[in-house]
């Protein structure tokens, strides 16, 4: 593997780790809706805002979520939400190509 290609594939993985946390995939699935504070997301997803923050500042830090301040509130949503929902699709493919894998498996011939 040359240079090029490693650093793309640290790139692809550091953006991969920040999904990985059920959170942060709550927080994306909630974010395709419209903007929300860290007070809306806290209280939907019943964390502390610290813990919302630390998580909305991973996404940021990737690219997947940007802010925007309006008064004294702070705006989040997602940078590329076409992509990130073509993105959720493609998981969920897999998901539904390995339920179907699991069932034929496990009935009897």
């Amino acid at each position: 593997m040359n240079d090029k290609q490693h650093s793309l594939n640290d790139e692809r993985a550091r953006i991969l780790k920040a999904l990985g946390h059920p959170s942060r995939v709550f927080i994306i699935d909630t974010l395709q809706e419209r903007p929300k504070t860290v007070g809306e997301l806290t209280e939907l997803i019943g964390s502390d805002a610290s813990t919302v923050s630390k998580h909305l500042s991973i996404l940021k830090s990737v690219g997947i979520v940007t802010d925007r301040k309006q008064g004294n509130l702070v705006f989040y949503s997602l940078r590329c939400a076409e992509c990130i929902s073509q993105f959720f699709g493609g998981v969920e493919a897999v998901m539904k190509a390995n339920l179907e894998r699991q069932v034929a498996f496990t009935q009897p011939d």
